[in-house]
């Protein structure tokens, strides 16, 4: 059985159990997985030397070939092989231990919880990277998780549609890179603007100047007709990002330009047609604002006809090594040098961190490493150098690097907490995350602040 390749992540699943089988694939359905099921170990052979997988998940018994006489002859033969995760019963552990010692990957005791399978071949997908293109035609450029691909390949869509696009996402999750993707989707050739603005970066005194520009003489020091950036962006693409901090005022006028398609400038009577993508961003909920009275709701429906949600770079770890080593290679090409490496423990590291602020933050976190450290290989301590400088007692260090971090975690919130009084809404905003997601994480990190309220 073999699922089409619309992935870019694919496992060789070897499994005699059908019942085990036909559940593990209807799964890999739905995680966005592309598979090759055999039945058989010797059917595995051949592909495993012609095709290239993410990962192979095997049955230790099987009924020609034990999984573990599988692996032996691959690895006597010297197949450049992709991490195996092996399944077995409780009597035969004493063999997944040796393979282990032969370099597999990991193994799993019958029965095994299927979500946590999931995550754990997520996780090594994405320290593999990808194997293949969706479809071998859609180029990935802003992640490698399901929710970045399907964004990806809305972009032809959503390029070829006159409705404005909003962009909703947390601070940092790269709104900007999605709206720069849906410019080069309208204009590959890149011959048309694209113009960014930043909303609440603009005083309300000039904001209204900037978008639509101003005549001559418009007002005292306009000393020369200006383009603003409606015009400036004539042909291609608008992004106006934080759209949630423009004024009221400025909210009608933005209104009759979008509804119109067309702008006057400042100071001037001359209509000026457009022909623009307009694309909005925002971290805040311009729902809320609506009921609030602070967001114009026939604005709000004016630039929601398409809606893209992009999710935190927490919920999508498939991303976190996939875009560390995109930086590691932009930064090498800006020094002129080798792109650097991630030691296990890093990588590990930099999956393990809740990153609240998501993809920003990432690149920070791995340009900071860069430019500090001359070593080819980047240890989790040269990532995380302030984690490590805030562990008062290295004694007392938790056993792993995860373990570690989840302290770091507790502590970070802990102090979040006790800087905003124990109000939870003020410390969830502050995190950027919600509150749901606070108390969730406070539960599994056993924190606990004195006075603090659920709906506070």
């Amino acid at each position: 059985m073999n699922m089409p390749d619309t992935a870019i992540h694919r496992i060789c699943l070897i499994e005699d159990d059908e019942i085990l089988g036909e559940a593990l694939a209807d799964r890999f359905e739905v995680e966005g997985f592309a598979f090759d099921w055999f039945r058989r170990g010797k059917e595995a052979l051949l592909p495993l030397t012609s095709k290239r997988y993410s990962l192979v998940l095997s049955d230790i018994n099987l009924p020609d070939i034990s999984g573990q006489d599988l692996f032996e002859s691959l690895v006597a033969e010297g197949c450049k092989l992709p991490p195996f995760v092996f399944i077995t019963g409780h009597g035969a552990i004493d063999d997944a231990v040796r393979l282990l010692k032969l370099g597999a990957e990991d193994y799993l005791t019958k029965p095994f919880d299927v979500g946590q399978l999931m995550e754990k071949l997520h996780l090594l997908c994405a320290r593999v990277g990808p194997v293949q293109t969706p479809g071998q035609a859609v180029k990935q450029e802003l992640g490698i998780s399901r929710a970045m691909r399907q964004i990806t390949e809305t972009m032809p869509r959503l390029a070829g549609n006159g409705g404005t696009v909003l962009i909703t996402g947390e601070s940092g999750v790269g709104k900007e890179q999605v709206a720069r993707a849906l410019h080069r989707a309208r204009d590959p050739q890149g011959k048309r603007p694209f113009v960014a603005v930043n909303c609440g970066a603009i005083t309300e005194s000039l904001i209204e100047s900037e978008l639509f520009g101003y005549e001559k003489g418009a007002f005292t020091g306009a000393a020369k007709e200006h383009k603003g950036f409606f015009e400036q962006a004539n042909g291609g693409t608008l992004f106006l990002d934080e759209i949630g901090e423009m004024p009221l005022p400025m909210q009608v006028r933005l209104l009759r330009a979008i509804q119109e398609r067309t702008i006057v400038r400042v100071g001037g009577e001359r209509t000026i047609p457009l022909d623009i993508k307009l694309v909005c961003a925002t971290n805040q909920d311009l729902r809320g604002m609506v009921e609030q009275g602070r967001f114009r709701e026939d604005l709000y429906y004016r630039i929601n006809v398409l809606h893209v949600p992009i999710p935190p770079l927490r919920e999508r770890k498939e991303d976190i090594l996939w875009l560390a080593a995109l930086f590691l290679e932009e930064f090498a090409r800006r020094d002129g040098g080798l792109p650097r490496q991630l030691d296990p423990a890093a990588q590990q590291a930099l999956l393990a961190y809740p990153w609240p602020g998501n993809v920003r933050e990432l690149r920070h976190c791995i340009e900071r490493a860069t430019l500090l450290h001359g070593a080819q290989r980047l240890s989790a301590s040269m990532l995380f150098p302030d984690i490590a400088a805030a562990n008062p007692e290295p004694e007392a260090a938790p056993e792993s690097l995860v373990d570690y971090l989840r302290a770091c975690e507790r502590r970070y919130i802990r102090d979040a907490l006790n800087q905003h009084h124990g109000r939870i809404a003020e410390t969830a905003a502050h995190l950027g995350i919600s509150r749901k997601n606070l108390w969730e994480k406070m539960k599994k990190l056993g924190v606990e602040v004195a006075g603090a309220e659920p709906g506070l």
